[in-house]
């Protein structure tokens, strides 16, 4: 399905791989499930990428904030010295810029994750929150364009932004400048109808930061009934539901074993009135961190 405004595009939902992407509207794939790595130590963190992508994954999401930019770099460029069939291009790594404090704080800041992580350019940059009011906000926004437009990114997002922080970005630029994805806590017990209608009205991607909700609603008796009738997990139906949906997925672990059953979602589908029943869930059910609404 695709808009018809944007050049944004997704894959078909019903033909998904672990290879499928998200086009955002600035030309750049974005893979459609990924690995995040929220609060691990240097080792897990190290350790579980280098699972992932032996697992198949394309994605690898970090931040600033996490403070493992560094060993997620580092499994990522090892991964690719050890398989150059693979080329750098075919993977995807992001991250995240921690405080809003302005567009010389901001450069400095772009200039710091590039060398934590070892990487020539990172494909997706977001602004980690809305935190710091419209002016921080703005010139921490100028600063990554600036970035992008020097190479040094290749696309550049938002992630907890609500609709007024979005209506702020995208009402004063051309649609090129505009954030190309929002990654936002999603899943089907925090569903998010008015980010996630702004967003698909204007083009921009999303990308869902807890799709497991923390695991706080794997014994729901609607997943467990869905996840006995496909044979799949809970967690393989949550994902499922995501991906889906059409947002990117980042699910974190620091198992192997559920590292490579999260990839277990590839090759069967929810049906529309199991969907249904998944979006009948909402319950605003905040996960970890709710900033959609700060000024």
């Amino acid at each position: 399905m695709s808009n018809n405004s944007t050049t944004l595009s997704y894959p078909d939902p019903q033909n998904l791989t672990v290879d499928s992407t998200i086009r955002l509207h600035d030309g750049v794939e974005m893979p459609i499930f990924g690995l995040g790595v929220y609060e691990m130590n240097d080792a897990e963190t190290e350790q579980s990428v280098t699972w992932a992508l032996e697992a198949g994954y394309k994605l690898i999401d970090t931040a600033e904030w996490y403070e493992n930019e560094r060993p997620a770099g580092r499994a990522f460029r090892t991964f690719l010295k050890n398989n150059p069939s693979i080329s750098r291009s075919a993977l995807f790594f992001e991250t995240k810029l921690m405080h809003n404090r302005g567009k010389e704080a901001t450069r400095k800041a772009i200039e710091k994750s590039l060398e934590e992580c070892g990487l020539e350019y990172i494909d997706l940059y977001l602004l980690h929150s809305p935190l710091g009011g419209p002016t921080m906000r703005r010139e921490s926004w100028e600063a990554a364009l600036e970035a992008k437009k020097a190479g040094r990114i290749r696309s550049i997002g938002v992630s907890n932004f609500g609709v007024n922080h979005l209506k702020e970005l995208v009402e004063a630029r051309r649609k090129e400048d505009w954030p190309s994805v929002n990654q936002v806590d999603l899943h089907p017990f925090m569903t998010r109808t008015d980010i996630v209608g702004y967003c698909r009205d204007h083009g921009i991607a999303l990308q869902a930061w807890a799709p497991l909700v923390r695991g706080l609603r794997f014994s729901h008796p609607t997943v467990t009934a869905l996840a006995t009738r496909h044979g799949k997990s809970p967690a393989q139906v949550l994902l499922r539901w995501s991906v889906q949906t059409g947002y990117a997925a980042i699910p974190k672990s620091t198992h192997q074993n559920r590292i490579v059953e999260n990839t277990g979602i590839f090759g069967w589908a929810l049906s529309d009135d199991e969907m249904k029943e998944l979006n009948a869930l909402d319950e605003f059910l905040v996960t970890d961190w709710e900033v959609t609404t700060v000024e």
